[in-house]
C-alpha cells in the first residue's frame, strides 16, 4: 500500500482477520477506496505490518485483538467517519452498536456459499464434502453471523486435487476483485439490489474439530479420505489417523487404482512402485500415502517404511 489521495471516492474500512485480506487491502489503496484497516486477533506480526503500512499510507488503523475489545469500534468509527465497512475472516461478531452505525453500510465477504456454507471454515468443509464448486458471497451483515442478504454468489471452481492452501490462495486473490466489484457499484449506486436467505438450505459448521478432521478407516472409503486429507493440508498439518497403533497425520495421500478385495481396513498392504503405502479402506479402496507426519517429523512414505519397517506388515 502507497500514500494516496482519497479524492471523492467512498471511504471505506476493511475489517479483517489477517494475511486472507492484504491482497484486498493492496487492491483498494491501489484503487483509493482504503480509508481505514481493523484487525481482529491477528498475530503480532501481520498486526504490526498493518499499522506500519496505515500509519506510512495516512490510513486510519485500529486493533481488536478480543471479543470484548469490539465494544470500543464503534467510537473509533464514529470518529473516522467511513462510507462503508467491509469484512474479510474478521474473527468476532460485530454487536448491535456497532452495526446500527448504518445496517446497510456493513458488508461481510464469507469464503463459501450461502446459506449452505455459513460457519468460520468453509474452505475446509466445501473440501471435506467434495463439492466441484465454492463461492465468495457477499452480503450486507447484521448480528448473526453470515445471515444477512445476501447481494450475490461469485462462484469458483475446485480443482482436482485441490487442498486448504491451495484453494484459500485461490480466494484470497478472487476476493479482491469480488471486493472491488462491490466498492464500484456503491460508488455509483447507494442501493444495492440483494435478497433474503433461504433458511430451509442453510447449514451452519462449527470449528471443526479432531473429531471432524480424523480418518474412521472403517467407515471412510478412499475418496472420502483423499478429500478430508486435502481439506486438513497444510492448516491441520494433515489429516489425524492411526497407522501401526501409532497417532500420526496424513498431509498427501493419492487415490490407487486398484481393489484390496475385502482385507481388514486401516492395515497397510503393500508398497507402490513409487514406494507410497498403500492402505485398505472400505468399499474395497486403496489409498496410497505420499507425505506423512509422525512424533519423529514430517517425512515421507518411503521414509516412513524404513523407518518402521513396514515389509514386516505387508499382507502378502
Amino acid at each position: 500500500m502507497s500514500a494516496f489521495n482519497m479524492e471523492n471516492k467512498k471511504k471505506i474500512v476493511i475489517l479483517c482477520g489477517g494475511k486472507f485480506a492484504f491482497k484486498t487491502l493492496q487492491l483498494l489503496a491501489f484503487e483509493k477506496f482504503l480509508y481505514g484497516i481493523a484487525i481482529g486477533n491477528g498475530n503480532k506480526t501481520a498486526t504490526e505490518a498493518l499499522e506500519s503500512e496505515a500509519s506510512n499510507s495516512g490510513i486510519a488503523f485500529k486493533s481488536f485483538p478480543t471479543k470484548k475489545s469490539v465494544s470500543a469500534m464503534r467510537e473509533w468509527i464514529d470518529e473516522i467517519q467511513p462510507d462503508y465497512i467491509f469484512s474479510i475472516s474478521f474473527p468476532f461478531l460485530l454487536p448491535e452498536s456497532v452495526l446500527s452505525y448504518g445496517h446497510d453500510k456493513f458488508i461481510n465477504f464469507h469464503p463459501g456459499p450461502l446459506p449452505r456454507y455459513r460457519g468460520p471454515m468453509p474452505i475446509f468443509e466445501v473440501l471435506r464434502n467434495q463439492e466441484s464448486n465454492t463461492a465468495i458471497c457477499a452480503h450486507f451483515m447484521n448480528n448473526n453471523f453470515d445471515q444477512g442478504n445476501i447481494i450475490f454468489n461469485d462462484p469458483i471452481v475446485i480443482e482436482e486435487k485441490e487442498t486448504y492452501g491451495s484453494l484459500t490462495v485461490k480466494m484470497s486473490n478472487r476476493i479482491s476483485q469480488v471486493v472491488l466489484n462491490v466498492a464500484n457499484m456503491l460508488e455509483y449506486g447507494s442501493k444495492i439490489p440483494n435478497f433474503i436467505q433461504d433458511e430451509n438450505d442453510s447449514c451452519y459448521y462449527e470449528k471443526p474439530e479432531l473429531s471432524d478432521t480424523y480418518i474412521n478407516w472403517k467407515n471412510m472409503n478412499g475418496q472420502e479420505i483423499v478429500a478430508l486429507v486435502n481439506a486438513c493440508n497444510p492448516w491441520n498439518t494433515g489429516a489425524d489417523a492411526t497407522l501401526l497403533g501409532e497417532q500420526i497425520k496424513i498431509i498427501s495421500v493419492v487415490l490407487i487404482d486398484e481393489l484390496h478385495d475385502g482385507l481388514q481396513v486401516g492395515t497397510i498392504i503393500s508398497l507402490s512402485d513409487e514406494g507410497m503405502v498403500k492402505v485398505a479402506c472400505s468399499d474395497n479402496e486403496i489409498i496410497g500415502i505420499a507425505i506423512l507426519s509422525t512424533d519423529q517429523g514430517i517425512m515421507t512414505s518411503k521414509e516412513y517404511s524404513k523407518l518402521k519397517k513396514i515389509n514386516q506388515y505387508i499382507l502378502n
